[in-house]
């Protein structure tokens, strides 16, 4: 009980930035308290040690760390077992730059049909290009198990956040992205991804 009271990570159970340390979180098997937080209602213990008051943050006895990719780096070297990083620096610094990749390419993409302030024609540009942008590099997913990987890795814990999305985002890939299909239908039947979900992102599914 020492060690669920001892990690606690704030959350946003609709946000794939919250989903994606989650998911870290699972892979890994670390007890920790998730706290579900409503943006327009954030807790103080929250705006205490986290000055921008932004989500997810995670808790670790006097430490508290926000931004996450900062968050998901932590957690990699603060349980490496299993690893989501390769071994060797050429590597880790190629996986760095894909998950920079991910977040230029697609996370903003995401960003913007998902935001509510958005335009309808920004909404409509961004979902399109991220439709022919997934379907573009949907052969990528059949070489590997793994999102350019033959192991879990962070990449994966990236991406599939924001895969599980597609539906609510109004987003159905075609019959030529099957190789992504398939990777989708895997990687969310795992044990690790169903447990990363919140309630809200359960129901994104059934729309």
């Amino acid at each position: 009980m020492g060690a669920t009271n001892r990690l606690a990570c704030y959350s946003d159970p609709a946000d794939h930035y919250s989903h994606r340390v989650r998911l870290v979180l699972a892979e890994k098997g670390v007890a920790v308290q998730i706290i579900d937080v409503d943006r327009n209602r954030l807790p103080p213990k929250l705006v205490e040690v986290n000055p921008y008051g932004s989500l997810p943050t995670l808790v670790d006895r006097d430490l508290a760390l926000y931004e996450s990719t900062v968050v998901m780096e932590y957690l990699e070297e603060r349980y490496p077992h299993p690893p989501l990083m390769p071994v060797y620096p050429v590597a880790r610094g190629n996986t760095r730059l894909l998950m920079y990749r991910i977040q230029r390419d697609w996370c903003s993409l995401a960003d913007t049909v998902l935001d509510s302030r958005s335009s309808d024609a920004a909404r409509a540009q961004a979902r399109k290009e991220l439709r022919e942008s997934l379907t573009g590099v949907a052969p990528l997913f059949g070489e590997m198990a793994c999102f350019m990987s033959e192991e879990q890795s962070l990449l994966d814990c990236c991406l599939l956040p924001i895969l599980w999305r597609l539906p609510v985002m109004g987003i159905e890939l075609p019959r030529q992205a099957k190789p992504l299909l398939d990777y989708m239908e895997r990687q969310f039947a795992r044990e690790p991804f169903q447990a990363s979900l919140s309630a809200t992102e359960r129901e994104m599914r059934k729309v």
